[in-house]
C-alpha cells in the first residue's frame, strides 16, 4: 500500500526537535556528534487520557555537531540519566532509569550502534543505571541503584559502583549482563532533580544551537486552519500561537502549562481557548494550583479579551452551530460540577446540563463536525460504568429533559467488557446521520492487540456500520464524507474509507526522516492535513484523496 501524505511544510521546526526536554547531553568533538536524551511529555491533560496507554515518552536522539541535523532517534522506556561515547567504537552506553514510587529501581543499560541506529538492552532484568563512564576500550564503569530501598539504607543517595568488562563491546547480547556483575563499591551518588538536569540540558543544546534564547517545544494539543490561511495551535507552554501564511510567527501568547483546546468562535475575529491547570505550583510556602482558565483571544493579535466565568476546570465540547459545552473534570466528587453551555452570541454560561462525574480515561468524547453536543454519561454511583452516548439539547425545557440517551458506548453485548471514550466526528446525509469515534478496550490484565479501534455508527441506534482496530490509541481522528483519517500514539496515521472502513494507506509519519507522533489534526479541506506533533511542531501536508485510490 503506497504512502499518501507528503509534508509540505513545517512550522514551529527547532533544533533537537525529536528529544523533547532534554535530560542528559554528551559530546564528541572527534566523531562530530553529539548525544542527547530527552522527554516528550505525558499524553494527558486534565480533560482527556485516553492515548496515554503504551505510550513511551523517553527518547534519545544522535545529531552532527556541525549541521544539528538528526542521525537517529529511538524510544527508551525509562528516563536517560547518563551518556557514553566508547573510546574507539561507534557505540553509545545510555543509563537509564527510575523509582517506581513503591520500591524497586528499575531501568536499563542500553547499548547504541552509531552506524546501525540498532539499540540494544543488555541487563538481564530491570535495573536503575544512574551513571556510565569508560575506563578503556573493554571497561565501563557504572553506577546502579539499589534493586530496591527495602533492605538497602540509603538507597535514594547511594548507588553500588561497578566496572563491568567485554572484550567487544559493538558485538554484546540482548541481557547478557547478569545481575549478579552488579555488585560493588557502595558510594554515595546525588540525584538531581528534573529540573536541574532539564537547565543544563538547555544550556548545552542552546550553547550548541548558537541559540541563547533556545527551548523545547512540545506537544501541539489542538491546531487550526483559519480562512485567510493562517494556522492557530496550542501547545505546552503557550496558550495560543498565529502563524502567517508564509510561515512566520505573527503572535505568540505564552502560559506556564498551556493551552489545550481551541474553539473559534462565530465571526471568526477570536477564540475560546482551554487551558490546563492542573499541575500544583511551589511558592516557598505551600503548594497551589492556579484557577481553571477559558480564555478568550483575539486572533488579530493574541490579546487576552476576557474569560468564561464557570470556576471549574473544563473540557470543550462544539456543536456546528456555535454552541460550546463546559463539561467539568473535576478528579474528585465533590468537584463534580453540571455542564456549562454557552450560546454562540454569548460570553457567560447560559444555563447549567447535570451529566455526572467525569474521568480522563472513561468519558473524554471530543465530537467534532456534529449537529449535536454529544458527551458519554455512565451510572449515577459509578459513572465510568454503563456508559451511554447522550445527546444535550441547550433548548430543552429543564436541565433533567436537556440530556437525551442516544445508545450505549460499547456497540457489542460481550459480558464484562469495558470501553474508554476517544475522538470522533459526525457524518453522513440530511436523512441517516452517523458518528464515527475512537476509543478502546479496557483489559485489566495488561495491553493486548487490536485493544483500539475506530468505529462508524448509526446515530438513530448506536448500529456499527464498520470496525477497524489497531494495537496503539487514537491521539486525534478528524475527516469529511469520504475520508476518515486518525492518528495514533505509535505514530501511524490511517486513513479510512468513510463509506466502509477500509484502509486506503496507513504511514508511520516522520519528519525529514526521522519518526514523529501526530497527537492533533484538523483537515482543512480536501487533500489537505494539518497536524500537530508531540514534539511541538506542526505540519502542513497533502493526502491523497480517497477517489485516487
Amino acid at each position: 500500500m503506497s504512502s499518501s501524505l507528503t509534508v509540505l511544510r513545517t512550522l514551529g521546526n527547532h533544533s533537537f526537535a525529536e528529544i523533547g526536554v532534554p535530560s542528559a547531553v554528551e559530546i564528541s568533538k572527534a566523531r562530530g556528534l553529539v548525544v542527547v536524551g530527552g522527554d516528550l511529555g505525558y499524553l494527558q491533560w486534565s480533560g482527556c487520557g485516553t492515548a496515554q496507554d503504551r505510550w513511551r515518552r523517553y527518547r534519545v536522539g544522535v545529531y552532527g555537531t556541525d549541521d544539528l541535523r538528526c542521525r537517529w532517534v529511538v524510544e527508551s522506556r525509562w528516563p536517560v540519566h547518563s551518556l557514553a561515547f566508547h573510546p574507539t567504537l561507534p557505540v553509545v552506553a545510555i543509563g537509564t532509569g527510575a523509582y517506581d514510587g513503591g520500591y524497586s529501581f528499575e531501568g536499563e543499560l542500553l547499548l547504541l550502534n552509531l552506524r546501525s541506529g540498532q539499540l540494544t538492552s543488555v541487563l538481564r532484568g530491570a535495573r536503575e543505571v544512574l551513571h556510565v563512564a569508560w575506563q578503556s576500550q573493554w571497561a565501563l564503569r557504572v553506577v546502579v541503584a539499589p534493586p530496591d530501598d527495602e533492605e538497602f539504607d540509603e538507597a535514594h543517595t547511594h548507588g553500588f559502583e561497578v566496572v563491568i568488562e567485554r572484550f567487544d563491546w559493538s558485538d554484546v547480547a540482548r541481557g547478557s549482563v547478569r545481575q549478579d556483575e552488579l555488585s560493588g563499591q557502595w558510594i554515595a551518588f546525588e540525584r538531581r532533580t528534573e529540573q536541574e538536569v532539564a537547565g543544563q540540558g538547555v544550556e548545552a543544546l542552546a550553547a550548541l544551537a548558537g541559540e541563547p534564547w533556545w527551548e523545547p517545544r512540545r506537544q501541539v494539543w489542538d491546531v487550526h486552519g483559519l480562512p485567510d490561511g493562517r494556522v492557530l495551535a496550542c501547545l505546552d507552554g503557550v496558550l495560543a500561537q498565529s502563524w502567517l501564511p508564509d510561515g512566520r510567527l505573527e503572535w505568540c501568547v505564552p502560559d506556564e502549562e498551556g493551552g489545550r483546546q481551541l474553539v473559534v468562535r462565530s465571526g471568526g475575529l477570536d477564540a475560546w481557548v482551554n487551558i490546563d491547570r492542573w499541575q500544583a505550583r511551589w511558592t516557598g510556602t505551600e503548594w497551589v494550583t492556579e484557577p481553571p482558565l477559558v480564555a478568550r483571544v483575539s486572533l488579530a493579535d493574541g490579546k487576552l479579551l476576557g474569560s468564561l466565568p464557570v470556576g471549574f476546570a473544563a473540557a470543550l465540547t462544539t456543536r456546528d452551530d456555535g454552541w460550546l459545552m463546559l463539561r467539568s473534570t473535576g478528579r474528585d466528587r465533590r468537584d463534580a460540577q453540571p455542564a456549562a453551555l454557552v450560546s454562540p452570541a454569548e460570553q457567560a454560561p447560559k444555563a447549567h446540563v447535570p451529566l455526572g462525574e467525569f474521568d480522563l480515561v472513561n468519558h473524554p468524547f471530543t465530537i467534532r463536525r456534529s449537529r449535536q453536543l454529544l458527551a458519554l454519561q455512565g451510572d449515577t454511583r459509578e459513572p465510568w460504568r454503563n456508559k451511554w452516548v447522550v445527546a444535550v439539547d441547550p433548548a430543552g425545557p429543564d436541565s433533567e429533559s436537556a440530556v437525551r440517551r442516544l445508545f450505549p458506548l460499547d456497540w457489542e453485548t460481550q459480558p464484562h467488557r469495558h470501553l474508554f471514550g476517544g475522538p470522533g466526528i459526525e457524518v453522513g446525509t440530511e436523512e441517516a446521520r452517523d458518528l464515527v469515534h475512537a476509543g478502546s478496550v479496557h483489559n485489566s490484565a495488561g495491553s493486548f492487540p487490536e485493544q483500539a479501534f475506530v468505529v462508524r455508527r448509526s446515530l438513530s441506534n448506536g448500529a456499527a456500520r464498520w470496525v477497524f482496530t489497531t494495537d496503539y490509541p487514537a491521539t486525534a481522528l478528524d475527516g469529511n464524507e469520504d475520508t476518515v483519517y486518525a492518528a495514533f500514539n505509535s505514530g501511524e496515521l490511517v486513513a479510512l474509507r468513510a463509506s466502509d472502513g477500509a484502509v486506503l494507506w496507513r504511514q508511520q509519519l516522520d519528519i525529514d526522516g526521522q519518526p514523529a507522533v501526530a497527537l492533533s489534526l484538523t483537515l482543512l479541506g480536501p487533500g489537505r492535513l494539518l497536524i500537530g506533533t508531540v514534539d511541538g511542531r506542526i505540519l502542513d501536508c497533502s493526502v491523497a484523496d480517497s477517489a485516487d485510490h
